[in-house]
């Protein structure tokens, strides 16, 4: 584990720990919260996080550690990323008529804690080994952060194939739900 109270605000880990308290946070908030406005708002701020974060890491931070961290973690990274991204994809894609909405969400955060787990306890400590200038990475990411923040975030392949899919691949009860009632017709619908 790495001992963030020694690094500089500016420090590109320090940076991507900060980042995953605060989304951790907003996790917790999520499972406390009583009311559906609040879900929602809290659902709301916290892929929006998740978004911005995770653009910084990929175009800034992995790029420069990759070699040093290893192909395979690296890779797996890369997946944990993706994964996250279909699920903040469906989660832009639906509004809160879903019923699978907070189910949605804590499985995000569920595999957001994981993903983070596993950064801080292997890709960091190893990335921390290499002779690079953290803080000179850790300002272009937070000039990265800042321009997300103004000009907005950049669109991603996962949201393209969920709107392709127009929902019809959102979760298996949908599809059973949407093959019931094409039964109850005389007709089936086959997602594409």
């Amino acid at each position: 584990m790495l001992e963030r109270l020694t690094l500089p605000d500016n420090h590109a880990i320090f940076i991507i720990l900060k980042d995953h308290d605060k989304v951790k946070d907003l996790f917790d908030r999520f499972e406390k919260a009583h009311s559906s406005a609040e879900r929602e708002k809290l659902i709301t701020e916290a892929v929006t996080e998740l978004k911005i974060h995770a653009v910084i890491e990929e175009e800034i931070f992995y790029p420069t550690v990759r070699k040093h961290v290893g192909k395979a973690l690296m890779n797996e990274a890369d997946e944990e990323h993706h994964v996250a991204r279909v699920l903040i994809a469906e989660l832009d894609a639906t509004g809160r008529e879903n019923d699978h909405r907070d189910a949605k969400f804590k499985v995000l955060a569920e595999s957001v804690r994981h993903h983070i787990k596993e950064e801080e306890n292997e890709v960091l400590p190893k990335a921390k080994e290499l002779d690079i200038d953290f803080e000179a990475l850790g300002r272009q990411m937070l000039d990265r952060k800042a321009e997300l923040k103004e000009d907005g975030i950049p669109a991603d392949s996962e949201h393209a194939m969920v709107r392709k899919a127009h929902g019809r691949a959102d979760t298996p009860a949908a599809a059973a739900r949407t093959r019931k009632s094409g039964a109850k017709t005389g007709r089936t619908r086959v997602a594409s």
